[in-house]
């Protein structure tokens, strides 16, 4: 038995533990907001409140979409997102210093965001119509490398570091998946090593070179680039077990934390709610990728399954790219804590990832029936 009679059937089946986490991750972040803007709904929670529902609305519907409908749509809708990013070298509008939106007069679409979930879908296609026993083989990885490397490159160029990080991550999850041998991964890893130095001195930008060396000696200049990482560790640290209190945040309410209610919200949090308000965010989010794994555990097609974990493995990397940032453990790469940050790109994203995960949990539902 699904659910009371008086339940439609689709709505009893959908995932309702995930959903209700999802719920309570969101709502967590509006009360963030509103301290951090004061005591008031203005100018970030009203607004992510109202985004959160039309994107969670939008994932139910993405949900009732059949598994082989992205799976056809996986290698089309990577070319059509490719297309739009060489769209916004030509065309894109400019943004605090950066080249990343195509303005089409009723919305300002960001299409590296969209990459996110497209570069797994995509690989995830590419290895399924490749015979399994030609996983191992050279054939398997440049077709892939190509795969992840053109859109990583052209994030690059807008300059989006955090983004390109994004996308590479998401790839190379799909490839490891699918059996791609692990010491071509550490030939890479060293060979990234070895290449590191030459990319920081020549290939970043300024202030994204100031960035890693900052995150390698944050105290050399505590009051200019290192001041972000500084702040966000004084927010954490003075929060302490329990936290200072709701409102009661000195950090962010004096403007001493800049970015405290998009980047560095975590800092915000800890703050005022301490180890424990900390600990409920990560835990959620956890159990949320649980879901989305034993999603991808329980998929028939082989496309299912590395999409699912891929997936899944994206809201990881932006939790943990997130917290490692605020804590001094990364670099800051502008990669924002989703369903908490103030913004709608990476909670359109997560969104999206969740609404496919759902799609396929779906159709893993019918097959059982059957």
């Amino acid at each position: 038995m699904i659910g009371p009679s008086f339940v439609p059937a689709p709505v009893a089946r959908l995932p309702w533990r995930m959903l209700i986490l999802v719920i309570a991750i969101a709502s967590f972040g509006l009360v963030i907001l509103y301290s951090a803007a004061g005591g008031s709904v203005r100018p970030w929670a009203l607004s992510q409140g109202i985004r959160f529902v039309v994107f969670l609305s939008g994932a139910l519907l993405i949900a009732r979409i059949p598994e082989d409908v992205w799976r056809q749509a996986a290698l089309p809708g990577y070319v059509l997102i490719v297309a739009l990013l060489f769209a916004v070298e030509l065309l894109g509008a400019v943004r605090g210093g950066s080249q990343r939106w195509l303005d089409l007069g009723f919305i300002r679409l960001q299409p590296s965001e969209v990459m996110k979930p497209a570069i797994v879908l995509a690989c995830a296609r590419f290895y399924e119509l490749l015979p399994p026993n030609e996983t191992r083989r050279f054939g398997a990885i440049w077709p892939a490398a190509l795969l992840i490397a053109l859109p990583a490159g052209l994030v690059m160029l807008q300059p989006d570091l955090g983004t390109a990080l994004m996308i590479t991550s998401g790839g190379l999850t799909v490839m490891f998946l699918a059996g791609v041998p692990l010491r071509l991964f550490v030939g890479g890893a060293l060979a990234l090593a070895v290449a590191a130095p030459l990319a920081v001195n020549f290939l970043l930008h300024d202030y994204q070179r100031n960035r890693v060396l900052i995150f390698m000696d944050p105290e050399s200049d505590p009051l200019g680039t290192g001041y972000h990482i500084s702040q966000s560790k004084i927010a954490i640290g003075s929060g302490g077990m329990t936290g200072k209190g709701f409102l009661h945040g000195t950090q962010s309410h004096l403007d001493y934390l800049p970015e405290g209610h998009t980047d560095f919200v975590f800092a915000t949090m800890a703050e005022e709610w301490g180890v424990l308000g900390g600990l409920f965010i990560i835990v959620a989010y956890l159990m949320v990728i649980r879901w989305g794994i034993n999603v991808g555990l329980q998929a028939q097609s082989r496309f299912a399954k590395l999409a699912a974990a891929g997936l899944a493995t994206t809201i990881f990397f932006y939790v943990a790219i997130n917290l490692a940032m605020v804590m001094g453990l990364a670099p800051v790469v502008g990669i924002p804590l989703p369903l908490v940050s103030f913004g709608g790109s990476a909670q359109m994203t997560v969104f999206v990832c969740l609404g496919i995960l759902m799609s396929i949990d779906r159709s893993n539902r019918v097959e059982k029936s059957w």
